[in-house]
């Protein structure tokens, strides 16, 4: 088993063992789920069986000890939570006008960033991670952050470099055997980093608590702060509203926020970089189309390749491809397989992104996955970047629209290249050792268009 790969390696052992299979990880018993098929009826036609979420040791240390929030926790919290982060995130503009407005502000600081290297080659990780970062904070917290400001900065860091540390090789061994990697340095960072974000957090929230109006909540913090007064105010006290549920849930909106969608934007980045003839057939659709203006969610629909591009680049660098782990609710019998209650179990998200049953050219970059012969988007059923059913992302809407709007305004503005002596083959597309699919550090030029139309 590749533990830096583990994906691959899951991969390879379905061609030999069939879409249900078990793996021993260290003393642990793992049910593999592996192709869209077999990964679809697990988790949408038997929703409920294996919609638990699998608390592993890493993960307690992401969660503390209350395992609350929405990311980590099972049960009656975890559903109302959920359900209230949903409505909320819904109230202040998830999939609305509303987050339209701020990530068309947001990009205009993001564009700004690029500008100011004037074509010479940088690396974009932080400014996009920043940009991306402040739309779910301003709906979480109620207001953006200046890309220089260090508690920010810091806060961003830590939740990137988590993720990072989850697919290292050290905290893998420690899952496997706890007693004796359990004061590994990757975790020793790891517990560091949960605890510095949750107290910046706390801090975040007690400045709102000492301005709060329930009557004119700014966000999702205040909002929960506002329900919770009005269950204290009615004397109920056994409620699932109190600060650690907040902050566990405002911690866990604002690290899946930042981490998935800035990820997927560099991978498009790079390969518009890599693919020029793909970058220039987004850019006629968008001068046709849009023209000078600011493009807006409504031109989706009149901009069927640069759609198809995104779709592909979430399809293609496959950023998530294990789902974050689940654990059967109760026992079941599954493709004639029994599974006991509170198995651990891996969807394979490799395996349905890339199921070559499903695509044509699973391991290519390939617009056309998307697109009829007409040149209109088609979804694919086997599309599946968000996971599916009770653990889907809960902020699927709003990336939806941060990648189409960033995109498609970056590539508007800009031309992205290579630097100067490398060649687009050579742009490497190795990902990054950790538990998402990040791109290796890696620099582009992002040329003005405006100077190239004016030459």
């Amino acid at each position: 088993m590749d533990l830096k790969r583990m994906d691959r390696s899951l991969v390879d052992l379905s061609k030999k063992y069939g879409s249900v299979f078990t793996v021993y990880l260290g003393p642990h018993k793992v049910v593999i789920l592996a192709g869209y098929k077999t990964v679809k009826q697990a988790l949408i036609n038997h929703a409920v069986e294996f919609g638990d979420r699998y608390i592993s040791l890493a993960n307690h240390d992401l969660s503390g000890e209350q395992r609350n929030g929405i990311m980590f926790a099972n049960g009656d919290s975890w559903k109302e939570m959920r359900r209230f982060a949903l409505s909320n995130l819904r109230d202040f503009g998830m999939g609305k006008k509303t987050a339209e407005n701020k990530i068309i502000d947001e990009i205009q600081y993001l564009i700004d960033v690029f500008e100011r290297h004037e074509g010479q080659p940088f690396s974009n990780a932080k400014s996009i991670n920043y940009a991306v970062s402040n739309i779910i904070s301003s709906i979480v917290f109620g207001s953006r952050f200046e890309y220089s400001n260090e508690e920010f900065k810091l806060m961003v860091t830590r939740a990137n470099e988590n993720i990072q540390l989850l697919g290292s090789s050290s905290i893998q061994l420690f899952e496997m055997f706890p007693c004796i990697f359990q004061c590994a340095r990757n975790r020793m960072r790891l517990k560091r980093n949960v605890a510095e974000n949750r107290k910046q957090i706390k801090l975040l929230i007690g400045r709102l608590q000492e301005t709060l109006n329930v009557e004119m909540c700014r966000g999702f913090v205040d909002s929960f702060l506002a329900h919770k007064q009005k269950l204290e105010d009615l004397k109920i006290t056994d409620s699932h509203y109190d600060m650690e549920n907040l902050v566990s849930t405002a911690a866990n909106l604002f690290a899946a926020g930042t981490d998935t969608t800035g990820t997927t934007l560099r991978w498009v980045l790079l390969l518009m970089a890599k693919y020029p003839q793909i970058q220039d057939q987004v850019q006629v659709e968008l001068s046709r189309v849009v023209g000078d203006r600011q493009v807006r969610a409504e031109d989706r629909k009149n901009l069927p390749f640069a759609d198809a591009v995104i779709h592909e680049t979430q399809r293609f660098a496959n950023i998530l491809p294990i789902a974050i782990p689940h654990h059967t609710s109760t026992d079941v019998t599954f493709q004639g397989y029994f599974i006991r209650k509170g198995t651990p179990v891996f969807p394979l998200l490799t395996s349905v992104l890339w199921d070559e049953s499903e695509w044509e050219t699973p391991r290519t970059f390939n617009p056309a996955h998307f697109l009829d012969k007409d040149g209109k988007f088609v979804m694919r059923d086997a599309f599946m970047p968000f996971s599916a059913g009770r653990r889907a992302c809960p902020g699927e809407g709003l990336a939806k629209m941060e990648l189409f709007l960033f995109f498609t305004s970056l590539v508007q503005r800009f031309r992205f290249t290579p630097p100067p002596g490398v060649k687009e083959e050579d742009l490497d597309l190795t990902p990054a050792v950790g538990f998402t699919r990040t791109p290796s550090p890696h620099e582009l030029c992002a040329v003005s268009r405006e100077g190239i139309q004016n030459e």
